[in-house]
């Protein structure tokens, strides 16, 4: 009886580790949706490789060129990488066309880092209504923060409105009784700053701002703009602008002698791009924002970070200005692009793919300033909420002050 009851435990036990066993492989096995193989995953991009923002599109080569890299050293979890990226010229338009071609013919697992504010604005009920991941946006604006309303839609940079709320904290520490004039992009990511930096000011803003003026991405020059800001007598100036407007706006202020406190935005704070063009004599003791490294400034010489990103582009895009902080941005971007899907593992999923990325972790990436690490909860998503203020000596940016949060209320 016995032992007849130890055969019956035994036999039911070897059922039980057997269906353990399968049940376990079953949960194990690889997951894909559209995009995804054994071999290969399917990276979609769109960046403005022409036309006013045509600055940007160093972007997408420097990622292109670190999943080059990531391929000749075997892929992540043996898969290589297939990067597809368009050019849209910052067209909305296009863009939208650019987003169907990426998800409908090339069936790209999901389309990561598009640039900029209007292109992404005109995608994302698109990308949300396919359940694609619209992942790693390249634009400030705050909007990619809504899970809830856009589960499929995520930032990845610091938002608009944070910033202009770091420089309106600025502003009433250095320049209470202030006269500003704003100059500002007329579209959501112009508008997103220039929120920010009016809720920074709060009521007193009202007194302080002199002129809020907004210019077209179409027009040829911003130099009327300028010698108007000039006039209302301001003795504050924030440019909100893109590179190519960035630099117009300082060599029209050197050039029509006026001195006011200068606020750049970070976005148009690249010395390759923007200050070495204006001239650098032009652009010293501007302010702006940074949260990623600077790969001009000495202090980050023996930086082990620093010293990858070099290695990185000696070996896969020796071209790439690494004076231009779109660069190090594509560098930052591509390597959180890479965490993420080592993460997803085999679960190489649209769902996984936006799980993952709402699961990061104070992430310390190599490109970033000590201190600022991403972040990301399924109510969160936006990774840095963190910039350090700067300011232009020399021929470059200068650090000064705490990493400050721009949060509302922060």
């Amino acid at each position: 009886m016995l032992s007849l009851s130890k055969t019956r435990i035994a036999a039911v036990s070897t059922a039980v580790i057997a269906f353990a066993v399968t049940g376990g492989n079953a949960l194990a096995q690889k997951k894909y949706d559209t995009g995804a193989t054994d071999a290969e995953i399917k990276i979609g991009n769109i960046m403005p490789y022409s036309g006013p923002a045509s600055a940007y599109g160093v972007i997408g080569k420097v990622q292109e060129a670190y999943f080059n890299k990531i391929n000749a050293e075997g892929g992540i979890n043996g898969r290589k990488i297939k990067f597809i990226s368009y050019d849209d010229g910052y067209s909305p338009p296009k863009a939208v066309e650019q987003a169907r071609k990426l998800v409908e013919s090339d069936e790209v697992l999901f389309v990561f880092n598009p640039l900029g504010t209007p292109s992404n604005s005109a995608i994302q009920k698109y990308m949300n209504a396919k359940k694609v991941p619209q992942l790693f946006v390249a634009t400030g604006a705050t909007k990619w923060n809504d899970p809830k309303d856009f589960p499929w839609t995520m930032g990845w940079q610091p938002n608009y409105q944070s910033e202009g709320r770091i420089y309106a904290k600025y502003l009433m520490k250095e320049r209470p009784n202030g006269k500003i004039a704003i100059l500002y992009q007329n579209d959501d990511y112009g508008k997103d700053l220039l929120k920010g930096l009016k809720d920074g000011l709060g009521a007193k803003g009202a007194s302080m701002i002199a002129l809020e003026e907004s210019y077209e991405v179409s027009e040829p020059t911003i130099d009327s703009h300028i010698v108007k800001a000039k006039a209302t007598g301001a003795d504050v100036f924030v440019s909100i602008t893109t590179p190519k407007f960035g630099a117009q706006s300082i060599k029209k202020v050197a050039e029509i002698g006026w001195k006011p406190l200068f606020i750049l935005n970070n976005v148009a704070a690249s010395i390759g791009s923007v200050m070495k063009p204006a001239g650098f004599e032009n652009g010293q003791d501007i302010v702006s924002a940074n949260y990623a490294k600077d790969a001009t400034d000495p202090q980050w010489a023996n930086d082990p970070g620093m010293k990858n990103f070099d290695a990185f582009l000696q070996k896969y895009i020796p071209e790439a200005n690494r004076t231009d902080g779109s660069v190090m941005f594509g560098y930052n971007t591509a390597q959180t692009m890479a965490i993420v899907l080592k993460a997803a593992g085999d679960n190489l999923t649209r769902e996984n793919m936006m799980k993952q990325a709402a699961n990061l972790k104070d992430i310390q990436l190599e490109g970033l300033l000590p201190g600022i690490k991403l972040n990301t909860s399924a109510t969160d998503f936006a990774p840095i909420e963190q910039l350090q203020l700067m300011k232009f000596k020399g021929d470059k940016w200068e650090l000064f002050g705490d990493v400050l949060s721009g949060e509302a209320g922060g």
